[in-house]
């Protein structure tokens, strides 16, 4: 399936736009395949049917054009210039429209938007975040100064277009820096968040939450995390990195307890939200460093019968992979969004007592070079 884009090669957004979707899951596998090689088997990748406008989170980038008029989209790749995008294949069509309608908005507004060189104008992203099953929408307005000319007509102008709206918010991000985001919030319409459902279980979703941005894909990723668990409802559970909770939420009504750690404070608060919102009562969450995390585990002779890591993209750390293999869970079960840094710490859990004993890798990002993977290791017994 090949699909067109006026700004294919110019955009960062897509790599493999021009590339047939079954094509690309051909590439993935192989690449993933490769890399795994001296572990264990990949089953097979796990496709979507439908593989376009996925994306649950959207970032529009604002800028101007040398008449001055607001342009709105991604960066090039590569580069801080921002190509002119009124709609993506990837993205959900919502959100794109939302986006145009603020981009419409600013002159009559007299919003300017931001110079990244100058340092003059006030907005400079907008994100939109989607419940693909609850419907809900937040705005996120990323402005320079917490100052919105006009804030509550603007706020009505913009719902009296799009009254799905179900939350705005300002972001202030004041800095010279590549960070989208600033610290500062204030909701300007709504609660400041959204919830979505994955795995039977409700999620709320802020501004800054980590949440996976393919609903569709998660949920065959998560069945699979959890299928590979093996859990009976005798299980002692951490799930390391754990960002709102979400595995550890949906995988407690199967283990006896939870244990979640994630160093990001604003993820933990929402994932304390969220065992409360779903009524459950057997998951922990804990606001520390993975390594140092199980480390205490370790020392307070705390024995966890399987645990969950979905480490960022660059990894995991080797404390806490040696202090994993110390602790000797019975199963460990390995997301991970960066087949290369999986390879790497594979080949630490291998030489340290466990064995890689089925991999699958899931498409979560069509069109685009990035793949998931879950492999499942057990620990070998000599």
């Amino acid at each position: 399936m090949e699909k067109k884009c006026k700004v294919f090669g110019k955009c960062g957004g897509c790599q493999l736009l021009n590339m047939p979707y079954e094509e690309q899951l051909k590439r993935k596998k192989a690449e993933v395949e490769k890399l795994l090689k001296p572990y264990c088997k990949v089953e097979k990748i796990v496709g979507m049917e439908n593989p376009v406008h996925y994306r649950n989170k959207v970032l529009a980038s604002f800028s101007c054009d040398r008449k001055g008029m607001p342009i709105s989209g991604m960066y090039e790749e590569n580069s801080h210039r921002v190509v002119q995008t009124d709609s993506c294949l990837l993205n959900d069509e919502r959100a794109d429209k939302i986006i145009l309608s603020i981009r419409g908005l600013l002159k009559s507004f007299k919003i300017k938007t931001y110079n990244e060189d100058t340092g003059y104008g006030l907005l400079r992203h907008v994100l939109i975040r989607v419940g693909k099953t609850s419907g809900q929408i937040m705005v996120v307005l990323v402005l320079a100064s917490p100052i919105l000319p006009g804030k509550n007509n603007f706020v009505k102008a913009l719902r009296n277009l799009h009254p799905e709206i179900t939350s705005i918010v300002i972001n202030v991000n004041p800095r010279h820096s590549s960070a989208v985001l600033g610290d500062k919030e204030i909701v300007i319409y709504g609660p400041g968040f959204i919830e979505d459902t994955l795995q039977n279980k409700i999620f709320r979703i802020s501004p800054k939450s980590f949440y996976q941005i393919n609903k569709v894909q998660t949920e065959k990723l998560y069945s699979i995390a959890i299928e590979f668990a093996g859990l009976t409802g005798k299980e002692n559970v951490l799930d390391a990195y754990s960002g709102t909770g979400t595995i550890g939420i949906c995988a407690s009504d199967k283990a006896k307890k939870v244990l979640c750690v994630e160093l990001n404070k604003d993820a933990v608060r929402d994932a304390i939200v969220n065992a409360k919102r779903n009524k459950v009562t057997n998951v922990e969450m804990y606001n520390q460093d993975a390594g140092e995390f199980m480390l205490k585990q370790v020392a307070n002779d705390v024995k966890m019968d399987v645990v969950f890591m979905d480490p960022p993209r660059s990894g995991s750390d080797e404390k806490f992979l040696k202090s994993l293999c110390h602790h000797a869970p019975k199963r460990v079960v390995y997301v991970s969004c960066n087949p290369e840094t999986l390879a790497r710490d594979l080949k630490y859990l291998t030489k340290n007592g466990y064995a890689a004993k089925q991999a699958i890798a899931v498409d979560m990002f069509p069109f685009t070079g990035h793949v998931e993977s879950v492999v499942l290791l057990t620990k070998v017994h000599n």
